[in-house]
């Protein structure tokens, strides 16, 4: 499925971004670039950058970045062709019929079909729970203290007391067996044929960012089991890559999201004016939830129930955002079980203290851990203390192990010295050599730097193309570290020998807002040169460093028969020990 590549670039060519960002965001210009608030996280201080030149936007603050299609998909929820189309109209440009591979057209008319028959029973549920036979249901939601604006917002609804309620009404719409069947809304076997999946239950629409039914949940009325139903997955729905509630919170612009059990906490969480509440759908927490929410959040708040369930799942959650690079805080709703029950009982302002109070989720993991030890008796007060220490030793950076030992004496009897020499005793057995060896903290911290060397040289060769002629003398774009990278640095030096610049043309070549983000932020890299004599001694050994890491890579990788590929590594050890000699001006 897409557009002439011409006519994209087109589209994009004759929409200024500038223009278009100003009509969402108040920008002063600074320097060659426009500034404001970041739309997409909470600041006060502007750190969203609008670049004429580049065509590129970029926030230093969260990372958002893009081009004008990227713009609107972020923050109007558009998909990509939805976004061409109101660019192309804003701009007077007609756009030729979308090109489809059969393949593509067959999948694209399959998730179509899914999504109209979603929409449909949508749209049946939620009459029906307003009709006499949904009384059930509205009585079960009224008496959960919802509003009937909150039940149209989530578009709730009823599934009825029989088993082809849905069924029957989706036939007189010439819906075909086939095309229920994959919507996950009916389920057969030999006796009954085909018949609803949900019936009895209030229903809850499960919405992907864009608003659009993908699957539903069903509370049942009564004793019945399962007590919650969840569609299966479908060609549009992925519960491991779905969040309930996210088509709303994504835009509520607050610094964290709330992360909790099930459909009604998070309704009655937006009710009560949290709306950057989520929840995952009937399962627990799972990495790709994780990377998610690192989407719109640095921060997230876990908000489970305060049974051993909801224990469990915060202990399951924890590592999980950790490694995507979310920070999680855990929140006590003692003595109440759940967000609904809280709010009702104390309200939204003392629920906000408790956000606030949320703890931090080692001490959280720390604080489970007591539990499993008699703190009375000092041999088992030892071992807990040996757990700890062995705890704050994986730890990578010396600071982070200072400031938990800190923390763990405050709250503990126990000194600092006596802790940390604990702490120091598992480090000098190597436990966290153990854990480096599945993630080395060295070797990340190295290709971390290695990766902003390789944004600084693509950013400056989009800011600067005179430097291109002599830089490529150095590096070749099979030189960058990984497949994006490498991607980028192929399309720029590829516009570079034609004699243009185009960094806002090269992210429409990735297929997606998040691929798109991150190659913006290859663009937008830079650190402070204030002379012509700094300026060149920081490309000089930016270029060395992606020079001797890409010469050590290729040497652990080569085969030592490829006697070509081996005059080639000669060839580039050569050029890093000529690099001293390179002058290069602005």
């Amino acid at each position: 499925m897409y557009y002439p590549d011409e006519v994209v670039e087109e589209v994009r060519t004759r929409n200024d971004i500038v223009d278009l960002i100003s009509g969402y965001v108040k920008l002063q210009r600074r320097g060659s670039s426009y500034f404001g608030l970041c739309p997409f996280h909470n600041e006060k201080s502007p750190s969203f950058s609008v670049s004429p030149g580049k065509q590129m936007y970029y926030c230093f603050g969260c990372g958002a970045g893009g081009n004008v299609f990227t713009f609107l998909m972020e923050y109007e929820n558009y998909s990509f062709p939805e976004a061409v189309k109101v660019l192309a109209d804003r701009a007077g440009v007609a756009l030729p019929e979308m090109e489809y591979s059969q393949e593509a057209k067959r999948a694209r008319d399959e998730k179509n079909a899914v999504f109209e028959v979603n929409r449909e029973a949508a749209k049946y549920y939620y009459y029906l729970l307003r009709t006499k036979e949904g009384s059930l249901g509205m009585e079960y939601l009224k008496k959960r203290g919802l509003t009937q604006e909150t039940m149209q917002r989530f578009g709730l609804g009823y599934a009825g007391r029989f088993s082809d309620g849905l069924y029957r009404y989706l036939k007189k719409k010439g819906i075909s067996d086939e095309l229920l069947k994959k919507s996950g809304l009916m389920q057969v076997n030999e006796k009954q044929g085909m018949y609803d999946k949900f019936w009895n239950r209030v229903m809850f629409p499960i919405m992907d960012l864009n608003g659009k039914v993908v699957g539903f949940g069903g509370r049942v009325m009564g004793d019945g089991k399962p007590k919650y139903l969840n569609s299966p997955e479908t060609v549009i729905f992925d519960k491991s890559r779905n969040l309930y509630g996210l088509n709303f919170a994504r835009s509520s612009r607050k610094k964290q999201l709330l992360v909790c059990e099930g459909y009604m906490d998070v309704i009655s969480l937006h009710q009560a004016g949290f709306t950057n509440a989520v929840a995952s759908l009937g399962t627990a927490l799972t990495s790709q939830h994780a990377s998610l929410l690192k989407r719109y959040t640095d921060e997230v708040v876990l908000t489970y129930d305060s049974d051993e369930a909801g224990i469990r799942a915060a202990l399951r959650a924890v590592p999980l955002l950790k490694e995507a690079g979310v920070t999680a805080r855990v929140l006590h709703m003692d003595p109440y079980k759940d967000p609904d029950e809280f709010i009702k009982a104390l309200g939204a302002e003392a629920f906000q203290e408790r956000i606030d109070q949320a703890e931090n989720s080692f001490m959280f993991e720390i604080s489970i851990l007591e539990k499993g030890f008699d703190m009375g008796d000092p041999e088992e007060k030892t071992k807990f203390f040996q757990a700890v220490a062995r705890r704050i030793s994986e730890f990578e950076l010396e600071i982070e192990r200072e400031n938990y030992i800190e923390a763990i004496t405050g709250k503990y009897q126990i000194s600092f010295q006596g802790l940390r020499k604990m702490v120091m005793n598992w480090l000098m057995q190597g436990v966290p050599k153990t854990r480096e060896a599945a993630k080395p903290g060295n070797r990340r911290e190295k290709e971390d730097g290695i990766r902003k060397s390789q944004r600084l040289i693509l950013t400056w060769l989009a800011e600067h193309p005179g430097i291109y002629s002599a830089v490529k003398q150095y590096i070749r774009p099979e030189d960058f570290s990984d497949e994006m990278y490498q991607k980028a640095a192929q399309l720029l030096f590829e516009q570079l020998d034609k004699g243009e610049v185009n960094p806002a043309r090269i992210l429409s070549a990735f297929e997606n807002p998040e691929e798109q983000r991150q190659a913006a932020a290859l663009f937008n890299t830079d650190i402070p040169v204030e002379t012509p004599q700094e300026w060149n001694k920081a490309v000089r050994e930016t270029l060395a460093k992606i020079m001797d890491y890409s010469i050590k890579k290729k040497t652990a990788q080569m085969d030592p028969a490829d006697l070509q590929g081996l005059q080639k590594l000669v060839d580039a050890k050569r050029r890093l020990q000529e690099l001293g000699r390179l002058h290069i001006s602005l």
